[in-house]
């Protein structure tokens, strides 16, 4: 999978978690918006990528996860977001909902709140995980 289409992932997973909410199905849309930032953040690491480049095997491994914060620091961003972070307040509350997403929580019941927090979080166009994501894949 390429950089072009995991962006593209990531665009449809947030554009169908907004459908599940519509159909007040919090569980799923809590869940599919998660893997629109994994999408993100697997894009943003796929630009580090040099197409001559036989990538390092113990990195590549690294990049199979789920987690998001993990994902974030293989996508060499810590650092920046962490600054950002620390300039934008609301951006650090998002992120704080957003990191607790896991691939498991496909096994959890989902309140409406959780859902649209999440959702919110990933989303927001000023100080959105997924905007700020955006900006750097």
């Amino acid at each position: 999978m390429n950089r072009t289409e995991l962006q593209r992932l990531a665009k449809e997973r947030i554009s169908d978690a907004e459908v599940l909410l519509a159909a007040r199905h919090w569980s799923a849309a809590y869940y599919i918006a998660g893997y629109a930032v994994e999408c993100a953040l697997k894009a943003c690491i796929a630009k580090l990528m040099k197409s001559e480049e036989f990538p390092d095997r113990a990195f590549a491994e690294k990049c199979w996860t789920h987690n998001l914060p993990q994902l974030l620091g293989l996508a060499g961003l810590k650092a920046k977001f962490d600054a950002a972070m620390l300039a934008d307040p609301e951006l650090a509350a998002k992120w704080d909902t957003v990191k607790e997403w896991t691939e498991s929580s496909r096994y959890a019941r989902t309140t409406q709140a959780k859902a649209e927090l999440l959702y919110e979080a990933i989303t927001d166009r000023k100080h959105g995980v997924l905007s700020w994501l955006k900006r750097r894949w």
